[in-house]
């Protein structure tokens, strides 16, 4: 009967391999949910089977580690099978299924005990809205504009595009903008938006900007220069302004980091916009900010530089998944809606217009961010900020006390440090790497706890990685600066 929900308990066992028993003591399961016997043995097995499955192997590519891809998915999937005759009757289905669920439940307990490479922030509680999941709630079209489909949250979503129009100093009448599905929507929008402004613009974009960038590029068939970056991660602008006069002959469309992916960078926009009006590119610019993660915490750094629409930008998004801690992914868009009418459509069929990229938008997403910045609102996200500023610091003051180089960028919470030796370490603290550097996101759900967790352990499997001196922990210097590296060569 196993067999007929599929073989991704295989999955669940490898997560559950090592799994907490304190923990699992403390989150029973229901007695109805507890798994039968079968189950259990085939977890078991499953886990002592795909130990050791997307194992790395590491290659030297020009000094640089390889791409470390990961498990193929097809090899512990659920599938989804028919069920038999008496199924009906035994209710024994059924029962496979809770069971497989509540294992899942556990194994997401333990998943999120070891996140730390990705910015989500994992600190939150929407019990109150779970009488809503029972709605197919869908906001089909403009936001500002209701359609003829009734079970819709556009009156959450325009107060929380509202809220961020206040933020970044732009007044009701002046902006347009939506509840996107992911930051990656964000960018293509804005990208979008810029292209729709200057259709033979060039795209301008630092190399270490997000891969939704060169996606969109990809897709709208532009034209784009990757920029350098200066060892920070940020953008270098005087290769930028080398690049746009390359081409002073087209308009530039330019994204802007507000935190990059890897090293948390801030992009100096001032500098960008004095370099595109230096260059003789004023009024010829279109400028989209990508501010995933950084975009909402930015404004409550002290003395950080202000993003906002009283200087010469187009467009920002923000994710709604990651800083603010929405459980599903979500973003925000705002743009000028002087710019917007190049986009926007009527849609007869349902009774409105539309600008988006995605038809069906997902509306439950603007009730959590609705929830959320009601309950926390300006003063709750300042104390957050300044929380994970102090754990980045934290962290990365630990690390160098080690003797394992780290770097933190003067206005992030990202800690970029040297890629651990063991990828099944990686994988288990969830770590995201770029050649021969990870890091960690530093979010309101990661306290010292959790990080003293996580550097005892790395502190003590360097110890076996690096015994004897046989092998040598990587030099880094080339990712985070001579200053920064602790290797055998750079102490």
């Amino acid at each position: 009967m196993v067999g007929s929900v599929g073989n991704g308990l295989a999955d669940l066992g490898a997560s559950m391999n090592g799994f907490n028993k304190a923990a699992a003591a403390a989150d029973p399961l229901p007695m109805e949910m507890e798994p039968p016997a079968e189950v259990v043995a085939a977890v078991a097995a499953a886990a002592a089977e795909g130990n050791g499955n997307g194992k790395a192997e590491e290659a030297a590519s020009n000094g640089r580690r390889e791409i470390v891809m990961g498990r193929n998915v097809h090899t512990s999937c659920f599938a989804v099978k028919e069920p038999d005759a008496d199924d009906e009757v035994t209710g024994e289905r059924e029962a496979t299924m809770a069971s497989v669920l509540a294992l899942y439940r556990r194994s997401l307990v333990e998943r999120t005990k070891h996140h730390l490479g990705y910015p989500y922030n994992l600190d939150f509680d929407y019990g109150a809205l779970g009488q809503l999941q029972h709605f197919s709630i869908n906001n089909l079209g403009d936001p500002f504009i209701e359609s003829n489909y009734g079970v819709h949250s556009r009156q959450f979503e325009v107060g929380v595009l509202d809220w961020f129009a206040r933020l970044w100093d732009l007044e009701k009448d002046e902006y347009w903008g939506y509840i996107t599905n992911c930051g990656t929507e964000g960018n293509l929008h804005g990208i979008l938006v810029g292209r729709e402004v200057f259709p033979d613009g060039i795209l301008y974009a630092s190399r270490e900007s997000h891969y939704s960038v060169f996606k969109a590029a990809r897709m709208y068939r532009m034209d784009c220069v990757k920029v350098d970056t200066l060892m920070s991660g940020e953008i270098d602008c005087a290769d930028f302004q080398r690049k746009i006069l390359q081409n002073r002959d087209k308009p530039a469309i330019i994204n802007v980091n507000i935190g990059t992916t890897v090293k948390g960078a801030v992009d100096d926009l001032d500098l960008v916009i004095k370099t595109l009006e230096e260059s003789d590119f004023k009024d010829r610019f279109y400028i989209h900010c990508d501010g995933a993660l950084f975009g909402l915490m930015i404004p409550f750094v002290k003395k950080a530089p202000k993003v906002t629409f009283k200087k010469p930008i187009g467009s920002v998004s923000v994710s709604g998944h990651k800083f603010v801690g929405c459980p599903m992914p979500c973003g925000v868009q705002i743009t000028r809606l002087e710019h917007i009418n190049a986009l926007s459509s009527n849609v007869e069929y349902l009774a409105s217009r539309d600008a988006t990229i995605m038809g069906s938008r997902n509306g439950h997403a603007p009730i959590f961010l609705w929830y959320t910045l009601n309950r926390k609102g300006y003063r709750g996200f300042q104390k957050e900020v300044q929380k994970c500023l102090r754990n980045a610091h934290y962290l990365k003051d630990r690390l160098k006390e080690a003797g394992i180089g780290a770097m933190l960028n003067e206005l992030s919470s990202t800690v970029v440090f040297e890629r651990p030796k063991d990828e099944e370490f990686v994988r288990r603290w969830q770590l995201a790497c770029e050649g021969n550097i990870a890091h960690v996101v530093v979010m309101p759900s990661v306290n010292i706890d959790k990080l003293d967790y996580f550097l005892n352990e790395l502190v003590e499997k360097r110890r076996t990685w690096y015994q004897g001196g046989i092998s040598k922990a990587p030099c880094i210097a080339r990712d985070i600066g001579v200053e920064n590296c602790l290797c055998d060569l750079h102490k």
